[in-house]
């Protein structure tokens, strides 16, 4: 069992930056994936950002690439995902999420979520 607690939402102007953090609960974190998704008032959830269970292997969502980055502390239990250049459109309640190992873009494959933290970007 995996408890996920995200955290560092708020509202920004565009152009600005957050640091959302994840927080997982017990002694197995390091052998899980991590994923981060976004889901905005009426819309599916998307997947936005993915990290293999030894932080190596990484995969972006092609609207985030170059503005976001994803990185793990298996020391810590935590995974962050570094938003820069925000745009409007960035605006969702962000998900953190974990799989065993691998990890995939598809929300149905992963088997933790946590609670959401609100990001909105105003313009």
């Amino acid at each position: 069992q995996v408890q996920l607690v995200e955290s560092g939402g708020g509202l920004v102007q565009a152009g600005g930056s957050l640091r959302l953090s994840c927080v997982a609960s017990g002694r197995t974190f390091s052998s899980y994936a991590m994923g981060w998704f976004r889901q905005a008032p009426g819309k599916e959830r998307d997947f936005v950002a993915a990290i293999g269970w030894n932080g190596v292997g990484t995969q972006y969502a092609d609207s985030v690439k170059g503005r976001f980055t994803i990185s793990r502390d298996n020391a810590k239990n935590m995974v962050y995902l570094q938003m820069n250049l925000l745009k409007p459109e960035d605006t969702a309640v962000y998900y953190c999420a974990a799989k065993r190992v691998i990890f995939t873009t598809t929300p149905h494959d992963y088997d933790y979520w946590g609670q959401g933290t609100q990001v909105t970007v105003s313009s």
